[in-house]
């Protein structure tokens, strides 16, 4: 624990020395950081897709330089310090698991979260809802509200309801589409997404997980479609649909056989 306060303070020193005399650091601005945040987040992200520990040691440590900036420059405005910030956080944990720090009683962890958004609210909420961000990716912000909603009992009972459902909004997608109605479509294929979304979590598979794993299938597979085509002296631009389907294909038993 005291190797880690000194490592902690270290960094927060640095970053003190940084604004005091690096002149990028002296300019930055909350403003001119969001950007550089959302990036070092995403890179988090893909590191944890990886599995790549080193990646996310480093990029937990580009987070960490973060949040100590943003202290600083609040301290600086005379807004909150970094004291504030971390005794903040430590006083919301102890708040919202009075079945460690107090005397209620949970059976798993599904009743933890049911009292964390009772707790929320009691704090001032207005809404189940109102804590995920509106910046969210649609996936992922489609994943947060059904879980946050699933807190309150508005919930499918059962998979087959949920299947049900999927069948149902595909169904009104094929209309709108016969319909010819932009507006229509864009609403129901939505529809069809958030559905799915659904099925995914009944089925305990992360659904931007799950996109993520096929992107980066289809990018290996094109890719190597586009190397197959090269040796043959051709450019996939060039080719007949039925031409670059046969490559698909070979591309497709060569990673299978892989397995």
């Amino acid at each position: 624990m005291q190797k880690t306060a000194a490592a902690f303070l270290r960094l927060v020193k640095i970053m003190d020395e940084l604004r005091e005399n690096c002149p990028w650091d002296k300019k930055q601005t909350i403003a001119s950081l969001r950007h550089l945040t959302i990036e070092e987040t995403y890179e988090l992200a893909d590191a944890i897709s990886e599995n790549d520990w080193p990646g996310i040691k480093e990029e937990l440590g580009d987070l960490m330089l973060h949040l100590v900036f943003y202290a600083r420059i609040a301290r600086e405005q005379n807004t909150f310090t970094l004291d504030e910030v971390i005794n903040g956080v430590c006083e919301k944990l102890i708040n919202r698991h009075p079945h460690i720090y107090g005397d209620v009683k949970v059976e798993n962890d599904e009743e933890v979260k049911q009292n964390w958004e009772k707790l929320k609210l009691k704090e001032g909420k207005r809404s189940i809802l109102e804590g995920v961000p509106a910046s969210l990716p649609a996936m992922v912000k489609a994943m947060r509200l059904q879980d946050k909603s699933k807190q309150v009992g508005f919930e499918w009972e059962h998979t087959g309801q949920v299947w049900q459902k999927v069948e149902e909004e595909i169904t009104e997608l094929k209309s709108a589409i016969n319909s010819g109605v932009q507006h229509d479509m864009e609403d129901e294929l939505g529809d069809v997404f958030f559905s799915l979304v659904n099925l995914a979590r009944f089925i305990n598979v992360d659904a931007d997980r799950a996109l993520e794993r096929t992107n980066k299938k289809f990018i290996s597979r094109f890719t190597r479609m586009e190397a197959l085509a090269l040796e043959k002296g051709l450019w996939l631009h060039d080719m007949s649909l039925e031409e670059m389907d046969a490559l698909w294909n070979q591309v497709k038993s060569e990673q299978n056989s892989l397995r």
